[in-house]
């Protein structure tokens, strides 16, 4: 008989996932940031990781969310929550109840209000210290995690942080893989109910897409269509430099020595 605490996993994380949104076509998918949260999830040791999503479901959404179960997963939970409502309460019980040892999830959700603060007010809430920008995490011992953070122009920072802890993630982080069609079908969403807390704020708002700006072209005054695409097509001219007009070549060949004589004198 193995020992209890051979049978016992060495960390708990728990990834918060959620839906996002393709910038190009808009579609639904899995959210990249959130998809490298649970990549780096997977590369640590002797850890077992748990999916976590509060949010409303539909049939787009379940598609979403069964692209993070095809990275090797049975099953992920999800906590049903309206359209509009605020899942800080329904996260933090959530979290409360597990009691895990890491929680990771994306700098900011792709959709909806996207601005980046449930991380720190869920740690705010829960009294937990939090990381943002992390790269890796290297070890974990004795209740303390050792963290790579990403700074800004490549730069790193190492960090030692207590356990329990949040912390996000950026394009720092590990590619995620890709999902793999047959686990995604095969995994289950074990839904439960969790606190609805309607945010009022967010109702009166109005949302609509954002549409990136037309870039401002320089205005040519040219008079002929000739003119027009010469100075399209026109390199950037030096800052120094002479002109020689209206001579032979014999003239014009004297002329370039001349020059380089006078630019050698001038060194």
């Amino acid at each position: 008989m193995q020992p209890e605490s051979a049978m016992t996993p060495a960390l708990e994380v728990t990834v918060l996932v959620s839906i996002g949104r393709h910038p190009l076509t808009g579609r639904v998918r899995r959210a990249d940031q959130d998809a490298r949260g649970v990549e780096l999830a997977r590369s640590l040791a002797d850890a077992e990781v748990r999916l976590l999503h509060a949010g409303e479901c539909n049939e787009s959404s379940e598609a979403a969310l069964r692209g993070y179960l095809g990275m090797g997963f049975s099953e992920l939970a999800l906590i049903e929550q309206p359209e509009g409502a605020d899942v800080l309460p329904a996260l933090a019980e959530a979290l409360d109840a597990t009691s895990p040892h890491l929680v990771i999830t994306g700098e900011r959700a792709e959709r909806g209000e996207g601005s980046g603060l449930l991380p720190y007010l869920l740690a705010e809430r829960l009294g937990w210290p939090l990381v943002s920008g992390l790269a890796a995490v290297e070890s974990v011992e004795d209740g303390m995690a050792t963290l790579l953070q990403a700074l800004p122009r490549g730069q790193r920072r190492r960090l030692k942080i207590r356990l329990p802890a949040i912390v996000t993630v950026d394009d720092a982080a590990p590619t995620p893989r890709q999902s793999a069609y047959g686990p995604a079908r095969r995994g289950t969403l074990e839904t439960s109910a969790g606190e609805v807390c309607n945010d009022d704020e967010w109702a009166t708002w109005q949302v609509q897409s954002a549409r990136p700006r037309p870039k401002r072209l320089k205005i040519v005054k040219a008079a002929s269509a000739r003119d027009r695409f010469k100075a399209a097509a026109a390199k950037a001219e030096g800052t120094g430099g002479q002109v020689l007009t209206d001579v032979t070549p014999t003239q014009g060949a004297e002329a370039i020595l001349t020059l380089l004589r006078d630019e050698e004198v001038l060194r």
